[in-house]
């Protein structure tokens, strides 16, 4: 497989028990291998904790990018899989070079983490690209597990990105690490905090339970915050002026805090909402865009 690619390679060593349940256990490595994937394209946009729904789209197209193989090693499968990414590109370039340092920094804070008992590492080891959802792509890689080993292999035509080592160590995770791992994972939820924004929108859903007072809309972010929906509970003024940019077919834009909880999907203390004026053609694609969603926003109104 090697050649126009960087390729991330995933071992598992899986107990007798496991050994006829093929099906499943090549699953369980193909969710936890992808997950993995989409940890490190979102550690490769930005450095954070915990990045929720934050960069969703960008880390799927990146994933989408990748080559899968299954290797055969004479064993049932779930046990060896083999993702290649494009050098070429540099979303997938930033993506292996990313993980490959997360990776890294995962298994050293775990391994302080038991000696320990302490989260610290799991603080500094951010910066080197680990997340909660990396953190939880490898718990659900290990689980079940006797063990498992995680390394890179540059492509040849590349070679190594600049700053990694050529070829870099495997890295090992055992069932050992998985208290540590969950733990962290929580730990960086908690500690993620939430943004305040200011959003562009077009409205998607109106919901409220009567007549009037206020109501829900969720809306598709066009700019203001890295996320594609939010969520936003408004006063009875800014639901009406919502409900008329909905069937003026033109965005809404409004601020609030944009929480944490939840996976940055949920927008508090909404304010300043206002309609905002797009030239003719563009609110036209709009409204196409939007006609397709109508009988369900009429059932909506109707609620």
């Amino acid at each position: 497989m090697r050649g126009g690619g960087d390729e991330i390679h995933w071992g598992r060593e899986l107990p007798l028990s496991n050994r006829t349940a093929s099906w499943r256990a090549r699953q369980k490595l193909d969710g936890a291998a992808r997950a993995m994937l989409r940890a490190g394209a979102l550690a490769a946009r930005q450095r954070a904790g915990f990045h929720g729904a934050r960069f969703e789209r960008h880390a799927e197209e990146t994933v989408g990018r990748a080559e899968w193989e299954e290797e055969p090693d004479g064993e049932p499968g779930g046990r060896r899989l083999t993702a290649r990414v494009p050098a070429g590109d540099d979303g997938g370039r930033r993506l292996a070079a990313t993980l490959s340092t997360a990776l890294g920094a995962a298994a050293e804070a775990a391994r302080r983490y038991r000696a320990t008992g302490c989260l610290e590492a799991f603080d500094a080891a951010v910066e080197r690209g680990v997340c909660q959802e990396l953190t939880d792509a490898v718990h659900q890689l290990v689980r079940g597990t006797e063990g498992v080993r995680v390394w890179v292999r540059w492509s040849r035509a590349a070679g190594a990105p600049r700053g990694c080592p050529d070829p870099p160590a495997p890295v090992v995770f055992t069932p050992g690490d998985l208290p540590a791992l969950e733990q962290a994972g929580r730990h960086y939820v908690r500690r993620e905090p939430s943004v305040p924004v200011q959003v562009t929108g077009t409205v998607l859903r109106l919901r409220r339970a009567g007549p009037g007072g206020p109501g829900s809309v969720r809306l598709r972010v066009l700019a203001g915050a890295e996320v594609a929906q939010l969520r936003a509970r408004l006063d009875e003024p800014e639901y009406r002026t919502a409900v008329h940019a909905h069937l003026a077919g033109v965005p809404l834009r409004l601020a609030g805090t944009l929480e944490s909880k939840g996976g940055f999907r949920r927008l508090s203390g909404a304010h300043g909402v206002a309609p905002v004026p797009v030239p003719e053609d563009v609110r036209e694609r709009l409204l196409k865009s939007l006609y397709a969603g109508l009988d369900g926003f009429g059932r909506d109104l109707r609620r």
